[in-house]
């Protein structure tokens, strides 16, 4: 009958507005990836975090500032969106990648492998990860990110130490590359051959005492 819509098919102002919601979200998406490609180039740039601004990330992805803070709110959740996306490929080796950083290898293997896996996303990555562990209150122990590391690194060495003492080993060594001593050590002179050898032998002391006696 004419006039009538037949129950399965949508009528045309709900095709057209069908339409419109997939190009806004085809949009959205290219915008977050432009925005988070602008950030990325503006870190690695960079040799104070605190220089990156939102309106440089914006003006160099060719959005508005209002784009901006709509697809991260604020600074620091642009900050944690760009840590994601850069450290996606170390998490998958991490978490089911092939051995050492995978699992599957002796801990004596893993547990240096991601640390020094880690170290080098610090050097790598540096006025990033320095404005991540700047954000949330300025404490790198209030981002997501810390709790994913500290986690493995506590998995890896509970087979090794009791739970509790594990929990904090972890802690104590994930300490050892944060940002800001990564930062000092390397104003100092320190050159990233002199940090790898260092947390080496760090790794292999923690590792060389376990629980009910040394090896």
């Amino acid at each position: 009958m004419l006039g009538s819509a037949h129950p399965d098919i949508d009528p045309a102002p709900s095709r057209g507005g069908t339409i419109t919601a997939r190009k806004e979200r085809a949009d959205s998406v290219r915008n977050r990836a432009a925005l988070l490609a602008a950030a990325a180039r503006l870190f690695g740039a960079a040799d104070d975090p605190d220089s990156v601004k939102m309106a440089d990330i914006a003006q160099a992805a060719g959005a508005g500032k209002g784009t901006v803070f709509r697809h991260f709110s604020d600074r620091v959740g642009l900050v944690r969106a760009l840590v994601v996306e850069e450290t996606r490929q170390l998490r998958e080796q991490v978490t089911e990648g092939p051995p050492p950083l995978g699992p599957g290898a002796p801990v004596d293997e893993r547990l240096p492998a991601l640390m020094a896996a880690l170290l080098d996303l610090k050097l790598n990555q540096r006025a990033l990860m320095l404005a991540l562990e700047r954000a949330g209150a300025g404490s790198p122990y209030l981002n997501p990110a810390y709790d994913l590391w500290h986690s493995e690194v506590a998995g890896m060495l509970s087979g090794v130490h009791a739970r509790e003492d594990a929990d904090y080993l972890a802690h104590a060594l994930l300490a050892a590359v944060r940002s800001d001593l990564v930062e000092h050590l390397t104003s100092q002179g320190a050159e990233a051959g002199q940090l790898h050898e260092g947390l080496r032998k760090l790794c292999a002391s923690v590792l060389a005492h376990r629980a009910g006696g040394a090896l």
